[in-house]
């Protein structure tokens, strides 16, 4: 198939008025995708969208680009409506039919639910059509759904057997109604047929090889996709990624495989929906084109005359500010441990798929039995899991079936084996048995098409279970966050090297933690206190990590040269967060890149990672912002504590069940760390603990450790 040159994807409206000045949602959006770049505009009524699009098909034309162009209603019908309305069983006779019927006035006042009814005046039954004002005296057009009778149509094309988030063709009115979309959609269509004649083809009732092919679209088979998009209005997010997918396909020449999923029976009455049962590659084409997104410059700043940072508030502002900064790509489930889903995954299987025998034993249909000894005869064929089908199974006679094997026609109840004996054909049992003892019903446990993990789940052992069940060979996943770990000061030395200084015990630290949480850490080593070196430390930082976190000048003093050089080159907020130990806290970016300044002191910067680090890095990573639970226990402690700053201090349970804290409370014992097996929060205000008091212990579980 040739590419095309210019891609258009239309989100369309029903609405009877003119929509708002300021772009808004359920209006009309449309995104061009040509030369690699993507344009969206704005439309506020249908008319001004049929202008603009003939005027871009003509250009195209006229240009010698070829354009595909999707539309967001359903070009089609469920099977044998359009020869009950037109005596033509062909798509195009309804088009043609309606754009005669139809009346769309340039203000958008049009008179779709009186065609609407008119049709259903014309069917068997009441319906097929459905949903209306209550103001609106129609009484052929019922408000619900479930007040139609006897009309003789499907209520779903095939399509939307494939992708069940669809919603029907009939439905006219409220959240959803495509029917309405499709009623003043169509006789646009039908007028750009008009106009182009031979060089406009519509997919997939003509071959897609002319200059300009038309195909219905469904912008949510990419909703996971467009929640991570930047958008005042999800709906020109939704018309932006597609186009964005679409163009990406067709540069690649890899269109082939979203047109050839639509089935033989589709192409003539129903229609498709372009990449419905090719969604794989419709995904990883909007993904390959999303790339990261970085962070604001001022994500950090503070407001005017903010000095001390309360530490929920610290944490609230990270919280808003941070987002995933690095790209999703596609990822085979056999490398997807560890990994987080940038798009929430779905059920390409139901599981069970059927429904089958929980044990082993023998099946049967439970209305033939009853109380007391049961003699049912016995078929010949057995039934086994992953063996052949097998035909039904006779009322009142039962069936040797084994654990997993598929419930033959005939059969709802299994019978344990070790309760059963077997006399001259027949297995006998005691009954009563309870209707659907021992049978797993299909789709018990997942159904076909129903989410099962959302966008930011970490894939763990379980997650890769449920994933393979429901048949997932490949998901879309965000690359591992790269933290980079750099230590700065002239003392430090690497440990184990005999060299005169202060042993280095926040890098490997800080490693270990970006490693226990999911992601790839990068050794940065240390960087001297001359602001050269620091410089040139941190332009290989950027160019090698997605996140940086430094120790050590942090704050404003002379050899504090971290935070000096952030100022002077980098962006950077000091925060003096209300925390021991802490306080100090630097948050700024290096190129682009965001840095976490910490104390210099291991203590301060275990304490100051654990709180704010972790959360934030999920973040920047595609996960979720994570809190720990903490819980109540009793104090096996005493201390008066000043208002002002939250405290933290190092402790482990005792087995009486009590949070005995660390004898000293200094920053620089280090042994306190392992020492410990959590954190005792004590609030910002002031607090006396007296042993027995409920304090909040959080360990280091919590914290991924």
């Amino acid at each position: 198939m040739s590419p095309f040159d210019t891609v258009i994807t239309v989100d369309w409206s029903a609405r009877s008025a003119p929509s708002p000045k300021a772009p808004t949602a359920d209006a009309i959006w449309i995104a061009v995708a040509e030369g690699g770049s993507i344009a969206t505009h704005y439309l506020r009524t249908r008319a001004e969208a049929a202008a603009f699009l003939a005027d871009q098909l003509g250009a195209a034309l006229r240009e010698g680009r070829r354009v595909l162009a999707g539309f967001d209603f359903p070009f089609g019908y469920p099977a044998g409506f359009a020869e009950a309305l037109t005596g033509q069983a062909h798509a195009f006779a309804v088009w043609e039919w309606l754009a005669q019927a139809i009346e769309d006035g340039p203000e958008n006042a049009n008179n779709r639910f009186d065609v609407a009814s008119a049709i259903n005046q014309r069917l068997p039954g009441m319906g097929p059509f459905w949903g209306r004002p209550q103001t609106l005296d129609l009484p052929d057009l019922p408000e619900k759904g479930r007040a139609r009778v006897g009309h003789g149509f499907s209520e779903r094309r095939l399509v939307e057997g494939a992708v069940p988030r669809a919603q029907p063709t009939w439905k006219l009115y409220t959240t959803g109604s495509v029917g309405s979309q499709a009623l003043l959609g169509l006789p646009v269509l039908q007028r750009l047929r008009a106009r182009f004649g031979p060089d406009l083809a519509v997919w997939p009732f003509e071959a897609p090889d002319a200059p300009i092919v038309l195909a219905e679209i469904y912008p949510s088979l990419l909703d996971s996709i467009v929640a991570a998009e930047p958008a005042a209005v999800k709906d020109e997010a939704q018309v932006r990624v597609l186009a964005r997918a679409l163009a990406r396909l067709s540069d690649n020449h890899d269109l082939g495989a979203l047109f050839g999923a639509a089935p033989e029976d589709a192409g003539r009455e129903e229609g498709w929906i372009l990449g419905a049962g090719a969604e794989a590659s419709l995904r990883a084409a909007a993904l390959q084109g999303a790339g990261p997104r970085a962070l604001r410059n001022d994500c950090f700043a503070l407001p005017q005359g903010v000095d001390w940072v309360p530490v929920d508030d610290a944490l609230a502002q990270l919280r808003r500010e941070m987002h995933a900064v690095t790209a999703p790509a596609p990822c085979d489930l056999a490398d997807a441990a560890g990994r987080i889903l940038a798009e929430g995954v779905r059920a390409a299987r139901s599981h069970p798929p059927h429904a089958n025998s929980a044990v082993d034993g023998y099946g049967f249909a439970h209305a033939a039995t009853g109380s007391g000894p049961q003699a049912l005869p016995l078929v010949e064929e057995r039934a086994a899991a992953g063996g052949g089908p097998v035909g039904p199974v006779p009322e009142g006679a039962a069936i040797r079936i084994l654990t997993g094997a598929a419930l033959p026609e005939g059969v709802d109840t299994v019978v344990l084996e070790e309760v059963t004996t077997l006399e001259a054909g027949h297995v006998r049992f005691n009954g009563p048995v309870k209707p659907g003892a021992n049978a797993r019903k299909a789709g018990e446990d997942i159904v076909a098409g129903n989410t099962i993990l959302e966008r930011g789940t970490r894939l763990g052992p379980p997650e890769l279970a449920l994933l393979a069940a429901a048949n997932i060979g490949s998901v879309s996943a965000f690359a591992p966050l790269r933290v980079g770990v750099l230590s700065t000061g002239d003392e430090l030395v690497r440990p184990g090297t005999g060299q005169a200084g202060t042993p280095d015990a926040n890098r490997p630290m800080l490693l270990s933690l970006a490693g226990r949480w999911g992601h790839e850490g990068r050794d940065l080593g240390i960087a001297a206190d001359d602001r050269a070196a620091l410089r040139e430390a941190l332009d290989d930082a950027a160019g090698r990590a997605d996140a940086i976190l430094t120790s050590g000048g942090a704050s404003a003093g002379d050899e504090d040269h971290m935070s000096a050089l952030m100022a002077a080159e980098g962006t950077v907020a000091t925060w003096r967060v209300a925390i021991k130990p802490g306080r100090p806290l630097l948050l700024g970016q290096w190129r682009g890149t965001p840095v976490f300044g910490f104390p210099g002191n291991p203590v301060a910067a275990f304490v100051c990672a654990l709180v704010f680090a972790r959360p934030a890095l999920s973040r920047l990573a595609g996960g979720p912002w994570l809190s720990p639970a903490g819980r109540a226990v009793p104090a096996a402690f005493k201390k008066n504590k000043k208002p002002g700053r939250r405290e933290y201090l190092r402790a482990r349970i005792t087995a009486e069940g009590a949070a005995e804290v660390f004898p000293s409370e200094g920053s620089g014992r280090v042994s306190g760390l392992s020492w410990a097996t959590g954190l005792v929060e004590l609030p910002d205000g002031a607090a006396t603990i007296a042993p027995g008091d409920p304090v909040r212990f959080l360990p280091y579980s919590d914290f991924g450790l």
